[in-house]
């Protein structure tokens, strides 16, 4: 236990959840058996999402008799995604764990997870939960066929983005914004910014309720935030390299095909509108949905720059400055 008035936590436990009033207790014990005397001083930040059933209630109790233990409580159900986000901006320790509410994950894999961490040196250590209890169709085959995607979209070879049981280093995550269901890209937005990711085998435990308080409806949603994630990895500094080739070539093949009807009209007479009035049509369809691409990749390296120089972001991130001065004091 420490004094959370006058001691800044070196560890930051981020716990979303929803309708999780039979496991809380037993997660909060749990926490407590692997953080006490190992891993201090630490804070417990349990975000409620809005819960409708005694989850408020037994969370008051435990910031009541623990210190380590912050209850932020969402005004709405926002989404894992969302509560995870309110945890990490809260998060005042260095190093940054998250995971799962419902028992899922094991707290005693912590350690596991942070012998990693310290012998790799890397900025994030993500849990792969290599032995998967779920069902076969249900979870597992999808779960298989969007990680295979993710990691062919995002560059980031890991096995398993979808669980929530991750250490961080704060610079790492603090510099990301979550939006839709993004909290499974983490590893390939934090890559982006240059940090490294080491995956660790974990436990998957079979959850104590039976099922998961965020909806397998979700996965459908993943497939248009990888979308997203591959744009912003590769094009957001530079969205005209995204539309400006398809826009060109639009635009191309709108022209070759005016080219050879004003060929065939000055070669032949033949009435343009009589003979080739839908391949007319389709030459400017063409030409206009080129221009219409370039020029949305126009307004979005406007958008960028914009984006970029009203926050003062760079679009780089620096890992460290050598000079003279602090070189010589390297052994």
């Amino acid at each position: 236990m420490f004094d959370e008035e006058s001691i800044t936590p070196r560890y930051s436990v981020v716990v979303p959840l929803h309708n999780e009033e039979d496991s809380i207790r037993e997660l909060h014990e749990r926490l407590s058996e692997v953080m006490t005397g190992r891993y201090e001083p630490a804070e417990f930040i349990l975000v409620d999402d809005h819960s409708s059933d005694r989850t408020p209630r037994i969370l008051a109790e435990l910031a009541e008799d623990d210190p380590r233990v912050v209850v932020i409580r969402l005004k709405r159900n926002y989404g894992q995604t969302v509560a995870l986000a309110a945890g990490f901006d809260y998060a005042g320790g260095e190093l940054i764990i998250s995971m799962d509410g419902d028992l899922q994950h094991d707290p005693a894999d912590i350690p596991a997870l942070m012998a990693a961490f310290e012998e790799t040196g890397c900025d994030i250590v993500s849990g792969w939960r290599q032995n998967r209890v779920d069902n076969f169709f249900l979870r597992r085959l999808p779960s298989r066929v969007a990680n295979w995607l993710m990691a062919k979209v995002s560059g980031v070879d890991i096995h398993d983005f979808g669980t929530t049981f991750k250490i961080y280093r704060r610079d790492a995550i603090k510099q990301i914004r979550l939006y839709g269901e993004m909290h499974r890209f983490i590893p390939a937005l934090a890559s982006w910014n240059g940090s490294t990711v080491v995956e660790v085998p974990i436990k998957n435990i079979v959850r104590p309720g039976g099922r998961s308080h965020y909806g397998i409806s979700r996965t459908i949603r993943v497939f248009f935030d990888l979308l997203t994630i591959r744009f912003l990895i590769r094009y957001v500094t530079r969205p005209l390299h995204f539309f400006g080739p398809v826009g060109l070539l639009s635009m191309a093949g709108g022209m070759l095909i005016a080219f050879w009807l004003l060929i065939e009209k000055l070669t032949k007479g033949i009435d343009l509108f009589a003979e080739h009035g839908p391949l007319m049509v389709f030459a400017m369809i063409l030409f206009l949905a080129g221009l219409q691409l370039i020029s949305s990749g126009l307004i979005g390296e406007l958008v960028s720059r914009t984006y970029f120089e009203s926050q003062g972001k760079p679009i780089y991130t620096i890992e460290r400055v050598i000079t003279r001065k602090s070189s010589a004091g390297t052994p």
